[in-house]
């Protein structure tokens, strides 16, 4: 397996802008850091029908949210519906830092993309990130009416520590009965705090995200070690993981995340789940919004579109 040459071109644009790593940073710096470098890699964004920003009731306080509608569409018609969750550690990352890739996937699929402002550490320690990402997720399913989502197609997805929290939203979902869930994307998921998988020691460094840096996402997120076995931090240690919806997986072939993407997509399969699971080898961590560089990127965006519209159908 080779690094694509795209990926590793932007890996070299990084070293040669000096950009420091979030873990040498105070959160507050890493978020500002995340926000201005993040326009350089993404793409143009498509023409969509229309955005507005809204609010959801949370037990910490309103949670923003962003939603987005395609093009062509009557302002009340139903459509499918995709709770969003970003990436960033549970501390970097908003609504602004995916609004493109939350754009791509509403044009492509054809469906209404509700994304998630959740709380975020170590200012709101776990499970703040969870509780939020739960209740936006039920907000969205009863106020489907005014938010154009037909609510019996609806679907979770997020990247990263957004993959996470949609892994745990399809548990509790499946805990409560309800909503229904149609399928879980999970993009380079984050499923396992606790453990450091081979792949965590192969790429450890040189590869954007690194071994350090996650665990500073680890440590501003958890109050307390022993929370690490909590399965609403690590899904991967669920009792089951029998009766959840059908999940696409996505991992890259070279992020310390990968290997425990791919577990969760095995014991999904193995629980007796449809499972998609596709690894892009030669890609890096966060490498699927970085369309305006990584060709592959808008590939994967692509896959994930097509997958919402076969599931959402």
């Amino acid at each position: 397996m080779a690094l694509d040459p795209q990926a590793q071109e932007v890996i070299n644009l990084v070293i040669k802008s000096g950009r420091p790593a979030y873990h040498t940073l105070s959160p507050k710096d890493a978020r500002q850091l995340f926000r201005e470098t993040r326009p350089a890699s993404t793409p143009t964004p498509p023409e969509i029908g229309a955005v507005r920003n809204l609010v959801a009731d949370g037990p910490g306080g309103p949670i923003p949210l962003r939603v987005y509608r395609p093009a062509g569409v009557a302002a009340g018609t139903p459509l499918p519906g995709l709770v969003f969750f970003h990436g960033g550690g549970w501390v970097i990352g908003d609504l602004d830092t995916h609004d493109v890739q939350c754009r791509q996937l509403t044009a492509e699929a054809g469906i209404t993309v509700v994304a998630v402002d959740y709380r975020l550490a170590p200012e709101h320690k776990f499970p703040a990130a969870v509780d939020d990402a739960w209740a936006a997720t039920r907000w969205v399913a009863a106020h489907g009416s005014e938010l154009g989502v037909d609510a019996q197609r609806l679907a979770v997805a997020g990247d990263s520590a957004g993959g996470n929290l949609a892994a745990v939203v399809a548990l509790l979902a499946r805990e409560a009965g309800a909503p229904a869930i149609a399928l879980q994307v999970l993009v380079y998921p984050v499923t396992d705090v606790s453990a450091e998988s081979q792949s965590y020691r192969d790429f450890a460094e040189g590869y954007l995200l690194t071994r350090e840096s996650m665990r500073w996402f680890t440590n501003h997120y958890l109050k307390a070690q022993g929370e690490a076995q909590d399965w609403r931090a690590s899904p991967l240690r669920a009792t089951s993981l029998a009766g959840l919806p059908p999940a696409l997986v996505v991992t890259a072939g070279f992020d310390p995340l990968r290997d425990e993407g791919a577990a969760y997509a095995a014991r999904l399969t193995d629980a007796g789940g449809r499972v998609d699971y596709v690894c892009y080898g030669g890609m890096i961590h966060g490498f699927m919004p970085m369309g305006r560089l990584i060709d592959t990127g808008n590939r994967a965006i692509s896959h994930v579109a097509a997958s919402l519209r076969q599931a959402l159908r």
